[in-house]
C-alpha cells in the first residue's frame, strides 16, 4: 500500500497538519528507546499507563487512578526537529490497531453513552444539525445521539480535522510515513502486548493491565446489530473514509447484505 506514488514516505513530507497529528499521538520512552503511537479506543489507556508506570510516575498499572492522558507522558511533538529524526531512526516504534467499525462504535457507545463533555460539544450540534425540527429547539440536550446521526455526521467531517477518537488510525499514526517495527492489534491484545514489552526490555514487575471489570466489550453481535440497522447508503458512504485502516491492516469490510443481516 505504501508504495503507491501518492502516500507519504517521512514525516518530513506530510503537510503541517498532519505532522501536528502525527507528533501529537507518538510518546516517547528515552530509557528503553521506543515510540509507540497511541489509537484512542484501542487500549491506549492501558499503554499510557505502562509509559508512566516504566518512567516511574505510577507505582504500578493496577493503581486505581483516573487516568491523565497528558500529564507525565512525553510526547514527540514537544521536541526539536533533529530530536524527533534521531528518535525516528533509532528507536523501537510501535502502534496498535483495531477493525475500524468496531473502533468507531465503541467511540460513539462511550462517548455518546457515558460522557457529558461530549454529549454538550458534539451531541447538541448534531441532533441539531442531522434530526429534522431542532436545528433552533434550545432544549436539545445532545443525550440521545443516534448511531445513524453520528455517521452522517462522520460524513460531513473532514478525516484531518476529526476528533481524535473517531479519526481513522491512518491519519493519527500515518503508517506509511513511519517505520513501525511491530502493528499489534486488539484483537490479539495480550500476547501483543506481551512482545512489546518483551522487545523493549521492560522490567518483569511491568505487565499489561488487564481489562477493566466495568469494560463493556463490544462483541461482534452488537457490532453487526447496529451496522445492520443503518441505512445501508451511509455505510457505503462511510467506508471510504476509513477505505485505509481496512486495507493497511488487513480487515474485512462488515458484510451487511440482507441474507447476512437476517441472521
Amino acid at each position: 500500500m505504501c508504495s503507491q506514488k501518492n502516500m507519504p514516505h517521512s514525516v518530513w513530507s506530510l503537510s503541517p497538519l498532519q505532522r501536528k497529528t502525527l507528533l501529537q499521538h507518538i510518546l516517547v520512552n528515552d530509557e528503553h528507546r521506543f515510540l509507540y503511537c497511541y489509537v484512542p479506543k484501542v487500549a491506549c489507556s492501558n499503554w499510557k499507563r505502562v509509559l508512566k508506570v516504566l518512567n516511574g510516575a505510577l507505582e504500578s498499572v493496577d493503581v486505581n487512578v483516573k487516568m491523565d492522558h497528558r500529564s507525565d507522558l512525553l510526547f514527540l511533538s514537544s521536541l526539536k526537529p533533529e530530536e524527533i529524526r534521531y528518535r525516528l531512526k533509532h528507536y523501537f516504534k510501535f502502534m496498535f490497531v483495531r477493525e475500524p467499525m468496531e473502533r468507531l462504535l465503541s467511540a460513539y457507545r462511550n462517548k455518546f453513552g457515558e460522557i457529558d463533555s461530549y454529549k454538550k460539544k458534539y451531541g447538541v450540534e448534531i441532533v441539531k444539525r442531522y434530526r429534522k425540527g431542532r436545528a433552533n429547539d434550545p432544549s436539545v440536550k445532545g443525550d440521545d445521539v443516534t448511531f445513524a446521526e453520528f455517521i452522517r455526521y462522520l460524513l460531513d467531517e473532514d478525516v484531518e480535522r476529526m476528533n481524535e477518537h473517531w479519526m481513522p488510525v491512518y491519519n493519527l499514526c500515518q503508517p506509511c510515513a513511519v517505520s513501525y517495527n511491530f502493528i499489534g492489534s486488539y484483537e490479539r491484545l495480550e500476547s501483543d502486548a506481551e512482545f512489546v514489552l518483551q522487545r523493549i526490555g521492560a522490567p518483569a514487575y511491568v505487565h499489561f493491565p488487564e481489562r477493566q471489570t466495568w469494560y463493556k466489550p463490544v462483541t461482534t453481535e452488537t457490532l453487526h446489530y447496529y451496522l445492520c440497522s443503518l441505512p445501508q447508503k451511509l455505510l457505503r458512504e462511510l467506508l471510504p473514509k476509513y477505505i485505509l485502516d481496512f486495507s493497511l491492516f488487513t480487515y474485512p469490510l462488515p458484510n451487511t447484505t440482507t441474507e447476512h443481516c437476517r441472521h
